[in-house]
């Protein structure tokens, strides 16, 4: 179910992206996320190794990666959350690199708890003037793996 995505037309990417961002960051606006699409379409997604979950030939989340291993992008559609796919396609990016960072609003507590749960720590803190929110940087590391 997961592979790398390949498809130049990048637009049910985009779709997933907005429906699942704006879904779990109610405390922004959707007017700033519609306005980041042409970012996301035209920078963070071709510069990025992007793998999908893909059921029934229609993609239910994605994760993104960049060269210095920073998970620019994890998204799982609204009404296929909690179902194992974002910690699948976490787990799938595991496999191919030693150590990840990725930034979190702090106020998406749901993806804080997730992370942390994937192994991931705190280790700063940022601001994002264009939102006016804070968000943590978090790290993992293969040796850093939640003992069962």
């Amino acid at each position: 179910m997961i592979h790398i995505w390949k498809n130049k037309d990048i637009s049910p990417l985009l779709t997933l992206w907005l429906e699942s961002t704006t879904f779990a960051h109610p405390f922004i606006t959707e007017k700033y996320w519609r306005d980041s699409e042409k970012l996301v379409r035209e920078v963070y997604l071709p510069a990025a190794q992007t793998w999908v979950w893909e059921a029934q030939g229609k993609p239910q989340g994605f994760i993104s990666v960049m060269e210095t291993q920073f998970v620019g992008a994890l998204f799982v559609r609204p009404a296929a959350v909690r179902r194992g796919i974002g910690k699948a396609l976490l787990d799938h990016v595991k496999q191919r690199f030693s150590a990840l960072s990725l930034e979190v609003y702090q106020n998406n507590e749901r993806a804080v708890h997730f992370y942390h749960a994937q192994g991931f720590r705190i280790e700063d803190s940022a601001w994002q003037d264009d939102t006016r929110y804070p968000t943590w940087i978090m790290n993992w590391q293969v040796d850093q793996m939640p003992s069962a």
